[in-house]
């Protein structure tokens, strides 16, 4: 079985672009969890409405699937807020790792502010703030400071990939 790693964390934080990064470098399939949300997820989120946990069900089985059919391992970008979404995760792929792209309120806010081709509201960034319930603590997490330029973000995670060390 392959190394599956989650990049997560709030919208804006960065997982699209550290995920394709870290999958290019180290040759993995890239699962874009953004490309798998139903019509009437993205419609609501568009909307400024927030998903409820029942809302998040069919998307997290969709990609615990997704991971389980990359038995070589791959990339998943997936905001992962919640300890639950995490465990439902890690029981579809054992050993799966996440990377933690931690964002101030302040700095998520202004990154989905100035987006123009995304669908997510900027309206939501307070939810997602209270639904995050931090991974830091849990095994197989790395904590990484989400406003550090990219290129130190890929080597802290590809170091870490390359390691048992867990911070």
């Amino acid at each position: 079985m392959g190394l599956s790693v989650v990049i997560m964390g709030v919208s804006g934080c960065g997982k699209s672009s550290l995920g394709a990064a870290v999958a290019r470098a180290v040759h993995l399939p890239l699962i874009e969890g953004d490309d798998h949300h139903s019509e009437q997820s993205r419609l609501k989120m568009s909307q400024g409405i927030a998903l409820t946990d029942d809302d998040r069900d069919g998307w997290l089985t969709r990609l615990g699937e997704l991971l389980r059919a990359a038995p070589s391992g791959a990339v998943l970008t997936c905001s992962a807020l919640k300890h639950k979404y995490r465990e439902q995760l890690r029981a579809a792929s054992p050993g799966l790792r996440f990377v933690f792209l931690d964002l101030t309120r302040e700095e998520a806010q202004a990154r989905v502010s100035s987006r123009s081709a995304h669908f997510f509201s900027a309206s939501l960034v307070d939810s997602q703030f209270a639904a995050l319930e931090s991974p830091v603590g849990e095994p197989g997490v790395l904590r990484v400071d989400a406003t550090h330029a990219p290129a130190v973000l890929l080597d802290q995670v590809g170091s870490w990939m390359r390691t048992d060390q867990v911070d």
